[in-house]
């Protein structure tokens, strides 16, 4: 007589493997959903493509390309060569009134110049122009130190101007207190309608005493958001200290409201801002310096509430990766088409499949 077997038990490999099967994708990527932001099959994204520009650590200060069709997973460019040999700053795009791109930085925090590139095509850039603000003009804080550090540019479309902005100290660090240099940050910016004239002094963008650094502006609505590092150093006293926060206003130039609570860990600076591909949620992406790796955090509006997706962990959990030694720039949403032309001429980098032991 045959024996009997139970209900759930394999008579063959068959079954086995079946099982086999099922426990693993059980175990595997079913337990972790994707990030919120994605166009479904056959749906036609709003965001089509984005472009990172960005140093490396090997390179520091250099102009490098990533680029990306979901906002998640990122690829490099040009056999990840500089693309603009000329350019030095930490990289910083806007798309200005004439529909092309603006590119800013300085050859370092101690040069007076901020240089402007311009560009049709993010292919091509030429020289625009620079300028050099007076930074013992500011009113009232005629003791910051001659340094500017990391320059942004932002084009306000409602307003038709740009406002450049950087971060300046007004205190040297010591020996003893190394961090007060940091800690004496303040973020300040001049306004522009054509970067040819600015306006008459640079001007504090901020009202709160608190470092500041990394500053990037966005309108969403009718409400401009200033995603900022909050550059005092951490204790249990101040333990928003080295995180990203969020400041508002109903104005390009403020007032800013307090910042918000942390939207990153402790010790993460550079924050860059995308729209998912649906165009629906918001990815914020910092670093966690000097580069570790890259966080990130999603929320469906700034205002929060905001939380992390896993990366950097393992392969089974990752939902967004970067290559290989990548630093922090700017992000910008792309066409398909600035995309495809960005591929054909640099190429794009695939990395080998990592293959598990």
């Amino acid at each position: 007589m045959e024996p009997v077997h139970p209900v759930n038990e394999p008579k063959t490999a068959k079954g086995l493997f079946i099982i086999l099967l099922a426990a693993f994708s059980l175990s595997g990527y079913a337990q972790q959903p994707n990030p919120p932001g994605q166009v479904k099959k056959g749906e036609a994204a709003v965001n089509q493509a984005y472009l990172f520009a960005h140093m490396t650590h090997q390179d520091y200060g250099r102009l490098y390309y990533s680029v990306s069709t979901d906002g998640l997973h990122w690829k490099t460019l040009n056999k990840r060569q500089r693309v603009l040999p000329d350019y030095k700053g930490h990289p910083d795009i806007t798309k200005g009134h004439d529909g092309r791109y603006y590119l800013v930085g300085n050859v370092s925090d101690s040069s007076p110049i901020i240089n402007i590139w311009v560009s049709a095509d993010l292919i091509t850039w030429e020289k625009l122009t620079t300028y050099t603000p007076d930074l013992k003009s500011t009113p009232e804080y005629g003791d910051n130190l001659n340094r500017m550090g990391a320059p942004k540019i932002y084009y306000d479309e409602s307003t038709k101007q740009y406002l450049i902005s950087w971060h300046t100290p007004h205190k040297q660090g010591t020996k003893e207190d190394a961090e007060r240099y940091w800690a004496s940050q303040r973020t300040l910016y001049v306004l522009s309608k054509d970067l040819k004239t600015f306006s008459e002094h640079p001007t504090r963008l901020f009202d709160f005493n608190m470092g500041t650094i990394d500053a990037i502006i966005r309108k969403v609505g009718d409400q401009y958001f200033a995603i900022l590092k909050d550059e005092t150093y951490p204790t249990l006293y101040w333990t928003t200290g080295k995180t990203i926060r969020i400041s508002r206003s109903e104005s390009l130039t403020g007032p800013y409201s307090e910042p918000s609570a942390p939207i990153s860990p402790n010790f993460r600076e550079a924050p860059m801002l995308i729209p998912s591909p649906d165009n629906k949620v918001f990815y914020l992406y910092y670093e966690q310096y000097p580069g570790v790796s890259y966080g990130l955090s999603i929320a469906d509006n700034l205002n929060g509430p905001w939380y992390q997706a896993s990366g950097h962990t393992d392969t089974d959990w990752d939902k967004y990766t970067f290559p290989k030694s990548v630093r922090h720039g700017a992000m910008i949403t792309i066409s398909r088409a600035e995309y495809d032309k960005l591929v054909g001429h640099f190429g794009l980098d695939t990395p080998p499949v990592p293959v598990k032991p």
